[in-house]
């Protein structure tokens, strides 16, 4: 099955770098440049029989800001497993609290980000939505967040 993460920013350089920053995963990137955009390509690759491990989702866009964008995800039951992270240089201290409360993000993180450390968030929240998920992953192991599967096999004994 193929493992997808979604980036959507209204800027084309923001899509850019992250391209450019994630290119080194196994997993399948789409760049959507709205949440509408996005969401169309969710439907696609839902009725695809494909997975949407990870939206990286900006705050600040047009038309739909990340938080809504984001919570509509989570009310959606196909995309129980999706992972989402908020990534913003502009949000304010309120949106980062609806960020929170209304879309349940799993991780906020600041615009400019350290690489490393957009990485390693990236790598547990796959780990995480591929393991709730039930799907094999015995051939992404060296790309996956050892700690978590860890805890997972833990858990199953």
């Amino acid at each position: 099955m193929d493992i997808h993460i979604i980036c959507v920013d209204d800027q084309r350089e923001v899509l850019a770098v992250l391209q450019n920053d994630l290119s080194g995963l196994p997993f399948e990137l789409e760049v959507c440049e709205s949440a509408d955009e996005a969401l169309e390509v969710m439907d696609d690759l839902d009725g695809a029989g494909a997975h949407v491990a990870l939206i990286i989702s900006d705050q600040v866009m047009p038309e739909r800001n990340g938080v809504n964008f984001l919570a509509e995800v989570r009310a959606d039951d196909r995309f129980t497993h999706t992972k989402k992270l908020l990534l913003t240089g502009l949000a304010t201290h309120d949106d980062a609290i609806r960020a929170i409360n209304e879309s349940n993000i799993d991780v906020y993180v600041e615009k400019p980000w350290n690489v490393d450390i957009l990485l390693a968030y990236i790598r547990r929240l796959v780990t995480e939505s591929v393991v709730a998920a039930g799907l094999d992953y015995s051939s992404m192991m060296d790309h996956l967040d050892t700690e978590v599967l860890y805890k997972t096999l833990r858990k199953k004994t």
